[in-house]
């Protein structure tokens, strides 16, 4: 075991440590319960503030790295594609835009008719609308027109209309179709572009990462903040999060100021990062909620936390089950907690084995996937970096196995997964490596998820360590 080291003198803020004149703190002491006060205010805001980072990391990414715009496409295909993004699937391509409100105005998506999932969300992660099958065009196509916060709603027959809550907004989908001809179709049929620009649209160009090393994940240290002050700029502040924005100010960030923290506020804000770093690792990798397990004697949790898309349950928001989401994954939908049999998707998470430990990659393990997995679309187990909660990068140059897969089967239907530094004999199809020196967990996915998912008649094993 090892101790993290911080910039920071935590054992100054042992409160055994604050001298007392009386029965108050004495002066000399009264700095250092400043300090503390900051500190911890400051552990609180990086939880606060992931699901926020995160997209803007990532449309930076966008901007300034793939050279894409507010009204292109980006397009993750390939495994090396996906490499990047917090804990993405890795069995069906990704479509994606960031899309800013303020540069562009009101702005249209038209949607082909075809058979996909996605929405619209704002960069809290809040969704505001689902869009394909699930959306208001029901699969059908149609066009959506997103007005910027601030501005009337601007209604016009034949458009789908959404007011934007905030200034920059995520518009994602995946193509379902099986056929990849059909696939690719949809994905050339989307089209975004200024409500101004509605008589003569420019085209929507497709971008893809062209093979540049990118980490579309919230960044350590001072940049943390820094990448946060930035799109606080951008945005309204929500009503929810004023104390938050109470709290920053003490640490130097303040909406309307240049980011400037002094020495004193510096030396927080990177311990404050760090320390933040690893409560919402314990906080997403081992959750301390109620009922957290899909089958009691199992160690899968449920991913998909959060009671709607809202992030709001009735008497307050849900600021740890948010940030323990957010922390590893990107995008939330009511879609992905659908409890309407063969609809949606269902996600479960796995981080510890049978006996409790953490995934090592330096072990070899096995999971037993019984007959008849319920779900009426396909099934995936993806493996990820504990550390970056993106796809684990390999040797094998591969991160899952799924139904999509021409997968081993045992006599009786079930099958057999194997992770590990090296694939069982005979076993390399049910296999995914693993690299040693490294923690790793695993999502399974059901899509279109059945009766036995929601009733538990179908139970799956724990993930198990082996020779």
């Amino acid at each position: 075991m090892t101790k993290t080291k911080t910039d920071m003198n935590l054992q100054s803020m042992d409160p055994t440590s604050i001298m007392m004149d009386g029965e108050l703190p004495s002066k000399k002491s009264v700095p250092v319960l400043f300090d503390e006060m900051d500190y911890q205010q400051a552990t609180q805001c990086y939880l606060w503030g992931l699901p926020i980072v995160t997209f803007a990391e990532w449309q930076h990414i966008h901007y300034d790295e793939f050279g894409a715009s507010s009204n292109d496409l980006m397009l993750y295909n390939s495994y090396e594609d996906r490499l990047g993004i917090l804990t993405a699937n890795a069995t069906t391509p990704y479509s994606m835009t960031f899309i800013d409100l303020a540069k562009n105005g009101p702005t249209v998506i038209e949607m082909p008719a075809g058979h996909t999932a996605g929405g619209l969300s704002d960069f809290w992660q809040r969704e505001m609308t689902a869009i394909g099958e699930l959306g208001a065009d029901k699969g059908k196509g149609g066009k959506y027109i997103i007005t910027p916060p601030g501005q009337e709603l601007i209604t016009v027959p034949g458009y789908y209309s959404f007011q934007s809550t905030m200034m920059n907004i995520f518009f994602g989908f995946r193509a379902l179709d099986p056929d990849p001809e059909k696939a690719r179709a949809l994905v050339a049929g989307v089209k975004i572009y200024p409500y101004a620009q509605c008589n003569s649209p420019a085209p929507t160009k497709l971008v893809t990462p062209g093979g540049k090393k990118y980490f579309a994940v919230q960044p350590d240290g001072l940049a943390y903040w820094q990448r946060l002050h930035a799109i606080l700029e951008e945005e309204p502040v929500q009503e929810r999060d004023r104390f938050f924005m109470s709290w920053l100010n003490n640490l130097g960030i303040a909406k309307g100021k240049p980011f400037n923290p002094s020495d004193r506020q510096k030396k927080i804000l990177i311990a404050a990062a760090e320390r933040g770093k690893l409560m919402a690792m314990a906080n997403s990798f081992d959750k301390r909620l109620d009922s957290i397990y899909h089958w009691p004697d199992r160690k899968w949790d449920y991913v998909m936390v959060l009671t709607n898309s809202s992030q709001r349950a009735d008497n307050y928001d849900e600021f740890f089950r948010r940030s323990s989401y957010f922390f590893e994954a990107v995008t939330f939908s009511n879609a992905m907690i659908s409890k309407t049999p063969n609809l949606g998707q269902a996600y479960l998470g796995a981080y510890e084995d049978r006996d409790g430990n953490w995934l090592d990659g330096s072990n070899n393990y096995r999971l037993h996937v019984p007959a008849d997995p319920p779900a009426v679309n396909f099934w995936s187990v993806t493996i990820y970096d504990a550390a970056t909660r993106c796809i684990i990068d390999n040797k094998q140059r591969n991160g899952d196995l799924s139904s999509r897969k021409d997968l081993i089967r045992n006599s009786d239907g079930s099958v057999d997964l194997y992770f590990g530094p090296r694939a069982p004999a005979g076993k390399e199809k049910n296999w995914v490596q693993t690299n040693p020196g490294k923690h790793w967990f695993a999502y399974m996915r059901f899509y279109g998820p059945t009766v036995a998912y929601f009733d538990k008649s179908w139970k799956m094993d724990d993930i198990v360590k082996i020779n």
